[in-house]
């Protein structure tokens, strides 16, 4: 495996440290090919004006954030503006002390494009689109010394913020669009950065908005996704694909101890979820994931709020084999054994390719480990691909820095050898895959 020597590095510091790398994922990635498929339908709708919603449940260490990574990365290559946050004590969706507007600020942090995947791509979305906008005008003949050609550039700017006016607050936002456009044209980096300061939710106050833009309207907690839903809209006219925006860590909103708070972020939800479904939203993509306990514990979870509930339980038909991924809720099942396999070796392959030597580990080898692993007590319901690829690193770690030392022999040892239980004869079905083609 050709792997830039960066990108391998980022993936094992990142696996190792039970973090999801932000690049090189498509070296690592295996099964979830049902799952990827259904957002990729998803993503087809949204490009195409209309609006998505979905749940991501999961157990912590299934995969959640590793696929919200793939299906990020996807949407950037494909033209699209992504936003992502993890939700905090400090950060949620809705609340009394300027949390919902925690996670506007942290989504709008964290705006990223193809050509700025890192995040802090605001400004060069805008700058942009201002200049594709005059680079479109002058492919149609007219010189930029033209008399006319700053006149026809602003014509065509202020038709694409006029038609944002007749949605919730599209006037304010239209408006600020205007400054920034001003600003941008008269090389006034001072009125740029509050024009930014204002889209990033950052006044305090409508007083000092008012001071600083001439604006009476800031961004609050209780409207914050009214403003979502305009940047959709806008980016489509900016010539993106549209907007996904990717909310993870649910399970802060199940910890909340006050009920009537607990409600008030699920209602947002509800929200969010009716304009998606119903059509008030366009080129928008929303994807939350949370663990399948604060989703559907109808005591303090998503279930217990009932508008949502009746929304989102599944229907009769569906089942562990025959799921529909089709539905708002898409639930991860857990990576069969042969697709463990298949990864410990991608990751045998791109260690020995970091640290430039010849991987002595077999593929006897890797199914003993991973027999290992399964025949923990308890490993049925608890065991995770996280737990299991950190084990398998360190393993790949102790036989780099001890050459001498044999994976029989580690594998052998206290840390890895476990009493035989009933479920190592589920892991021992590994045997079949002896002769598995990789």
């Amino acid at each position: 495996m050709k792997i830039p020597k960066r990108v391998a590095n980022t993936l094992m510091n990142a696996l190792k440290g039970g973090v999801v790398p932000r690049i090189g994922l498509p070296y690592i990635a295996v099964g979830r090919e049902d799952e990827i498929n259904a957002f990729l339908h998803d993503i087809d709708i949204i490009s195409e004006g209309g609006a998505s919603f979905r749940f991501i449940s999961g157990k912590y260490g299934s995969g959640k954030s590793f696929l919200l990574q793939m299906i990020r990365n996807y949407c950037m290559d494909k033209g699209f503006v992504v936003m992502d946050a993890d939700l905090s004590p400090e950060r949620r969706l809705q609340g009394t002390k300027g949390q919902g507007l925690a996670t506007y600020k942290e989504l709008i942090t964290n705006l990223a494009t193809k050509t700025c995947p890192e995040g802090g791509a605001l400004p060069l979305v805008l700058d942009r689109w201002i200049g594709s906008v005059q680079s479109k005008v002058a492919a149609e003949g007219m010189d930029f010394e033209h008399p006319d050609f700053s006149r026809t550039v602003q014509e065509r700017i202020f038709a694409v913020i006029s038609s944002m006016n007749t949605m919730v607050h599209g006037f304010d936002f239209a408006r600020v669009l205007t400054l920034y456009f001003r600003a941008y044209q008269d090389g006034d980096d001072e009125q740029k950065a509050r024009v930014l300061k204002w889209f990033r939710g950052e006044y305090p106050t409508k007083t000092e908005a008012k001071k600083e833009l001439g604006v009476s309207v800031i961004i609050t907690d209780e409207d914050w996704y009214e403003y979502i839903k305009l940047f959709s809209a806008f980016f489509c006219q900016a010539g993106y694909s549209g907007l996904l925006v990717f909310i993870d860590e649910l399970v802060n909103i199940y910890k909340i101890p006050n009920a009537i708070t607990r409600q008030n972020n699920y209602e947002k939800i509800l929200t969010m979820y009716n304009d998606t479904l119903q059509g008030k939203a366009s080129y928008l993509g929303i994807v939350l994931c949370g663990t399948p306990q604060c989703i559907e514990d109808q005591r303090r979870g998503i279930y217990s709020y009932e508008a949502l509930r009746s929304r989102l339980t599944a229907g009769r038909f569906s089942t562990d084999q025959t799921r529909d991924l089709l539905a708002p809720i898409i639930r991860l099942t857990p990576l069969s054994l042969e697709e463990m396999l298949v990864l410990t070796e991608k990751l045998s392959e791109i260690h020995a390719s970091l640290f430039a030597y010849d991987t002595t580990v077999t593929l006897e080898d890797r199914m003993e480990f991973l027999r290992i692993e399964y025949g923990r007590v308890g490993s049925d319901s608890l065991i995770t691909p996280r737990e299991i690829i950190r084990d398998y690193i360190e393993l790949l770690d102790i036989l780099y820095q001890n050459p001498e030392l044999k994976i029989a022999d580690i594998l052998a040892s206290d840390s890895f050898s476990y009493a035989k239980t009933p479920l190592m004869e589920q892991a021992d079905s590994l045997g079949e895959y002896a002769e598995f083609e990789l």
